[in-house]
């Protein structure tokens, strides 16, 4: 049972998820010089429920649709297979995904009760978000692109710098804008490998809708959003000077655009090379998702602690 529950939660994709916490935290510590311990372990909880009910449902909803049948997997897309493999235990995957929504929204309403009401403002489209996002959302390309960002930059990662500093400012908008692009991006590039089995069960998300070159455009005009957004935080003194680090990643991110556009390429002359090239650049995107926010978490790290000596 263990197996079945560890795969439909996708543990693996789990570190986006405290990434995005560790960031907030960092945030907070660099505004106010304090921390506390056990609002932070409630909200990391908070966090992970939410990321597990959204894979979960996802899971379900993908094995029911038979979606799970067509996809070429990869470690980055795809889905776990984990109910292609043991179909009988796609109840088992629902129950995960309703409990740990349940559990969501428990958390949710008493930090809600506990600090700020208006919370709710981020939990409530939350809750919705997490369970029409792979029988609803997707197919629709303009929601598609942008949810994923929502889900983990607006809701999740405001959301925790609003519980753990009491209320939002320049620098959590910033830290979750730049959270949000990043992490739309990372979801429209692990849509291109399953193009075809997506457009069969009715998905509609940019790379179907535009095709694969025009949706690599959006792709990287997005990307250099990112290092834009930094730059212009710092510019405005929403976020100190040390988190620059940031840029130490634009070399990955320049590999990411050029594998992409050299697996597109491959693609038209031989499908299976680019489909191994594509995989590559699914891999060096998420090396990149997380890279770039670790980087400006350290650059808060320094300043705070430059600040301090």
């Amino acid at each position: 049972m263990l197996k079945i529950l560890f795969g439909v939660a996708r543990l693996p994709f789990l570190t986006l998820t405290v990434l995005c916490i560790a960031l907030a935290a960092a945030g907070s510590w660099y505004q106010q010089g304090s921390l506390s311990i056990g609002l932070l372990l409630l909200v990391l909880l908070m966090a992970l429920a939410a990321h597990i009910s959204v894979n979960a449902f996802n899971e379900y909803f993908d094995f029911r649709s038979g979606l799970d049948f067509l996809t070429r997997r990869t470690p980055f897309s795809g889905g776990s297979g984990t109910l292609v493999a043991a179909p009988q235990q796609a109840q088992l995957a629902l129950w995960l995904a309703i409990g740990s929504l349940l559990l969501v929204s428990a958390i949710g309403l008493m930090l809600s009760a506990l600090i700020d009401w208006r919370l709710l403002l981020l939990g409530l489209p939350g809750v919705l978000l997490i369970y029409s996002y792979t029988e609803y959302i997707n197919k629709s390309p303009l929601l598609c692109l942008l949810a994923p960002g929502i889900g983990f930059g607006a809701l999740m990662t405001l959301g925790a710098y609003w519980v753990l500093t009491g209320k939002p400012d320049a620098l959590a908008l910033s830290l979750s804008a730049l959270l949000a692009l990043l992490i739309s991006n990372l979801l429209l590039l692990n849509q291109f490998p399953d193009i075809e089995a997506d457009r069969q069960v009715g998905r509609r998300h940019l790379p179907i809708v535009l095709g694969p070159a025009k949706a690599a455009w959006v792709f990287s005009a997005l990307l250099l959003a990112c290092y834009l957004l930094l730059g212009a935080a710092v510019w405005q003194d929403w976020l100190p000077a040390a988190a620059l680090l940031g840029l130490l990643s634009l070399p990955l991110a320049v590999r990411v655009i050029r594998s992409l556009q050299h697996a597109i390429n491959a693609s038209s002359r031989n499908q299976s090379k680019g489909q191994d090239q594509l995989a590559a650049a699914l891999g060096h995107n998420v090396l990149l998702t997380h890279a770039l926010p670790a980087l400006v978490l350290l650059g808060l790290v320094l300043a705070k602690l430059q600040g301090v000596a």
